[in-house]
């Protein structure tokens, strides 16, 4: 596979993954708040569900568009991966697969999702590699200046 095809293979799965991880946040905000999610996460048996409930939302809200840009891509999909992992177990395991009876169908496959770009990175087309290549232009730039000095 060429380079280019796993890039926009990356992008896609930022932009579908990250913007429905998003949106799973703007629907708590939305609905819920701040304030609720709280109690709505304990009345799922969510342990710490005061702590829990509020970091989910912000996780998705400000992670979502985070993945969407690329940026930070690898640690924030880590840590959503982790959040669905705690999803499906905690929450969503007992009742099977199929999320239309509350199962894990959704929070498996965006957990592996989270779990596939924090292993694979942003790819080429994201703010991550913007800011790698700006490193590296830098890096080469003191390199150079160095080596005038020295001379």
């Amino acid at each position: 596979m060429r380079r280019h095809q796993i890039d926009s293979a990356l992008l896609v799965l930022r932009v579908a993954g990250g913007l429905t991880i998003f949106l799973h946040g703007w629907q708590k905000l939305t609905g819920a708040g701040f304030g609720g999610v709280g109690d709505m996460f304990a009345g799922m048996g969510v342990p710490l569900a005061g702590v829990a409930g509020p970091m989910t939302l912000l996780v998705e809200l400000v992670g979502g568009i985070l993945i969407v840009l690329g940026l930070g891509t690898r640690v924030v999909s880590a840590i959503y991966a982790a959040v669905m992992l705690g999803a499906l177990v905690i929450v969503h395991l007992a009742a099977g697969f199929f999320v239309a009876e509350g199962g894990y169908e959704l929070v498996l496959i965006l957990g592996a999702v989270a779990a596939a770009l924090a292993l694979a990175g942003p790819g080429a087309w994201s703010l991550d590699a913007v800011i790698a290549g700006r490193r590296r232009a830098d890096a080469t730039v003191d390199d150079t200046e160095r080596e005038r000095v020295a001379a």
